[in-house]
């Protein structure tokens, strides 16, 4: 069983930074793809980015690339999201989750485990 926890969502100008941490409970959080969605009023919960186990391979949206980077620390059971240069777009209650399956997978469905999310508000 794995129990994840978001952290460090916040109001930020456009054009800002933030840091999202996730802190996992479990020890089997190092085999599992972590995931990062996020989900704004109204719409679908949507992929921003994903890594596998080893840290070798990552995606992103192509609405987030090259503005955030997915990492994580498995002797830590963290995974985190460093978001710069943010839109108001990127204002969503984001969320981590986690995959048994080892292979990035961008739908929400193909997740087993979700941390109960995280406000990011981005204002102009």
């Amino acid at each position: 069983q794995v129990q994840l926890v978001e952290s460090g969502g916040g109001l930020v100008q456009a054009g800002g930074s933030l840091r999202l941490s996730c802190a996992a409970s479990g020890r089997t959080f190092s085999s599992y793809t972590m995931g990062w969605f996020r989900q704004a009023p109204g719409k679908e919960r949507e992929f921003v980015a994903a890594i596998i186990w080893s840290s070798s391979s990552t995606y992103y949206a192509d609405s987030v690339k090259g503005r955030f980077t997915i990492s994580r620390d498995n002797a830590k059971n963290t995974v985190s999201l460093q978001m710069n240069s943010l839109k108001p777009e990127d204002t969503a209650v984001y969320y981590c989750a986690a995959d048994r399956v080892p292979a990035i997978r961008t739908t929400h469905r193909a997740y087993d485990y979700w941390g109960q999310g995280t406000q990011v508000t981005v204002s102009s």
